[in-house]
Order: C-alpha cells, then structure tokens, then sequence
C-alpha cells in the first residue's frame, strides 16, 4: 500500500501521468539507452569506473522508459519507474535496483570505490537487461499495451481506489 500511496502522490504532482503511447519517444529512450551503453562500455576501457557504473544504470533506466512509454505511461521518478516494471510488466526489477543504489553510492559518495570487475559485472547486468527488455517490447501486442497501460493507471489512480475500498466494505457488510 505504501507504495500505491507514492504512486498516487507522483501522480497529484503532476510526474506520472497516462500520457498517449509513443513509438517516437519510446525509439528515443532506446537510442538514449544504447548511447548510455556505449558510452559506459568506453568510460570502462579508460578507467572511469564510477562514471561507468553510473551510465549501466542510465542504460537500465532509459530501456524501462522506453517500455513505459510505448504503453502511455510518462514517469519522472526512478523508484516509480521501477516499481512500476514490476508491478505492472511482473519484471524482476531487483537488477535495476541495485544499479541504481550503485549510481547513487558511485556518484554522490566519495568513500566508496569501485574496481574493473565490479564495474564490468554492472555492464554485463544492463547488457542483460536491455536485451529483456528489448524483446519484452518488440512482443507487445495491442492487446497487452492496453492491459498494461490500465493496470498502470489503476496503480496510481485514487479513484479507483476508493471505489474498490467502497466495494470491499459492501462486500464485507453483506457477509456479516
């Protein structure tokens, strides 16, 4: 429920919304993602191991935009992001969700380091990831967009909370 009530929070703020799916800003988050890819892949070669672990992150991130907005769902937030690959696409999003602890303690963390191997392991992880998510996206059919995209939306819509509240409670009163 706690993060039903972030969902809904997020969406009151106006940082995640149903939005008209997009092939153009999903092809976009892809491109952004091989980029991101790429670029940690090179930071690797020359040593630059936090920014590389940091990018194999921003790897992850951008594929599960790309599949976010290929199903009408604009998300702000990465915790959002990610809770939402799991609750809605029932995707494992523990991967992504340690790269994103290691992008933070990387990033913004001066006493943690980091060496080749486990910068390169981080690498292979969003290799991974964006090869799942890739053929989790190419195999949506019209059907699954919108059963995705109203199972999003039902995450994050109070309404529809209230009203399966509503719903529970006659239920129960009718049993009692």
């Amino acid at each position: 429920m706690k993060k039903i009530n972030f969902l809904i929070k997020l969406k009151k703020e106006g940082k995640l919304q149903a939005v008209e799916p997009s092939e153009e800003i999903k092809e976009a988050y892809l491109k952004r993602s091989n980029e991101s890819l790429s670029s940690a892949k090179t930071l690797l070669k020359i040593g630059n191991l936090k920014d590389a672990v940091a990018l194999a992150y921003y790897t992850m991130y951008h594929c599960l935009l790309a599949a976010l907005f290929k199903i009408g769902i604009k998300c702000e937030n990465h915790a959002a992001s990610i809770i939402l690959l799991k609750e809605v696409f029932e995707i494992d999003n523990t991967n992504i969700t340690k790269a994103k602890s290691e992008r933070i303690d990387k990033q913004y963390y001066v006493d943690f380091s980091v060496n080749q191997e486990e910068a390169n392991n981080t690498i292979t992880i969003a290799e991974e990831f964006v090869n799942q998510m890739n053929n989790f996206i190419a195999t949506l059919s019209l059907e699954n967009i919108k059963k995705y995209n109203n199972k999003a939306i039902d995450l994050f819509t109070e309404e529809k909370k209230d009203k399966k509240n509503i719903k529970k409670d006659k239920n129960q009163e009718n049993k009692a």
